[in-house]
């Protein structure tokens, strides 16, 4: 049995899914009297764990795993996978401009660093792996937004809380499109100080084979590092990194693909 916890619901969802795995598929009256739940408080749970496709009922009305838990751990490992693929380029490409790096995803309308790769700079600037990033305040996240479809850009960008967080940030639904798509055109982001007055960075999109955005990377620094002396440096570093993660993960250039 696991530990009680505060959420004996979930804690019971939990234990009624590993039993499962455990010893297979399993009746419910196996299920209440393997784990001494009360009758209706199980079917309760079956019947919801059901609904939100975690179980199913063969044709001999035993309990099953159900095809919600291969979606969530072929998430897990593709984001594990993802992490592994991009950790020596990433690596690579903080050796290169010793300067912070990140590797960030978008799901639905939040984003997260999911990789830091940290540099020995004397200057640093704080950071860490499951950090919320802003769609429309970080560097990361306006990439990851740039390469969503308008739709989506729309659902996200109506229900953002703007919030004017320095005299750069870009607050304004209309200013933010514009930005958008100038990321778009040109390839990749920057953050002129728009979430933290004196951070700069610069970020580039990750393609899948689909030619489907999976994930944006980021070279960090404070404004003293990052300028517009080598700004555009650091942008082409970032994107033939990005362009590298991208291949590995199946993607081909227009030109590639034309020569295929």
């Amino acid at each position: 049995m696991l530990e009680s916890t505060k959420v004996p619901a979930l804690t019971r969802a939990i234990e009624i899914l590993d039993l499962i795995g455990r010893i297979g598929p399993c009746s419910a009256a196996t299920i209440i009297d393997e784990l001494a739940i009360p009758k209706s408080t199980a079917y309760l749970l079956l019947g919801e764990l059901k609904r939100q496709r975690f179980l199913s009922t063969d044709h001999r009305d035993n309990y099953c795993l159900w095809t919600r838990l291969v979606e969530l751990s072929g998430l897990a490992l593709a984001r594990m996978d993802l992490r592994e693929l991009a950790r020596p380029r990433l690596t690579q490409l903080m050796d290169d401009c010793g300067l912070l790096c990140h590797l960030g995803i978008i799901d639905h309308a939040n984003a997260y660093y999911i990789l830091k790769i940290e540099s020995s700079a004397t200057i640093s600037v704080r950071s860490h792996e499951g950090k919320t990033l802003s769609l429309y305040r970080s560097g990361i996240g306006k990439c990851l937004l740039a390469w969503q479809t308008e739709d989506v850009q729309n659902a996200i960008i109506g229900g953002l809380d703007w919030q004017q967080a320095t005299p750069t940030t870009i607050a304004h639904p209309g200013r933010l499109r514009e930005e958008l798509a100038r990321i778009r055109a040109r390839g990749w982001s920057f953050d002129n100080g728009e979430d933290y007055p004196d951070v700069r960075c610069v970020a580039a999109p990750v393609f899948n084979a689909s030619n489907q955005l999976v994930a944006a990377i980021s070279v960090v620094g404070t404004r003293l590092q990052i300028n517009d002396d080598n700004r555009d440096y650091l942008a082409g570093k970032a994107i033939a990194c990005a362009k590298d993660i991208s291949r590995l993960l199946g993607w081909k250039s227009p030109f590639e693909q034309h020569a295929s």
